[in-house]
């Protein structure tokens, strides 16, 4: 059977088979490459080298207005893979951000990971 790969608004349709190995299809939905990539950018342009001086609680308070606008908008199907991969660019983003704000590295408490200090900032996870 052949594979039909479709995109439409920021989703793509494609028929995968049964995740049990039945011998089903089901309509699998979710946000396409190109939608992904169009959200990165504008993560990227957000968290630069520009907003040093921006506090950070600011920033992430812009970041997160960001990330409930594109989940909410890509909440139906079967978004999960590509929530985890902008949650992690989000943070990879803002760890990066935090280090090069000054002349000494930043290093999250003692005790603390960078998830935690993060959503300690405010940051939401999708």
């Amino acid at each position: 059977m052949e594979e039909i790969h479709e995109s439409l608004l920021g989703y793509t349709f494609r028929y995968d088979r049964d995740l049990k190995g039945r011998g089903y299809r089901y309509l699998n939905i979710t946000p396409s490459r190109k939608a992904m990539q169009v959200h990165r950018e504008s993560l990227r342009r957000m968290i630069n080298h520009h907003q040093s001086h921006v506090p950070v609680t600011r920033l992430i308070e812009k970041v997160n207005q960001k990330q409930r606008g594109w989940a909410n908008y890509f909440s139906f199907g079967y978004p999960r893979k590509a929530k985890r991969a902008m949650n992690w660019y989000v943070r990879c983003r803002l760890i990066g951000h935090l280090r090069r704000r000054s002349q000494r590295p930043f290093r999250p408490p003692k005790g603390r990971s960078y998830y935690r200090h993060l959503k300690s900032l405010g940051l939401i996870y999708m």
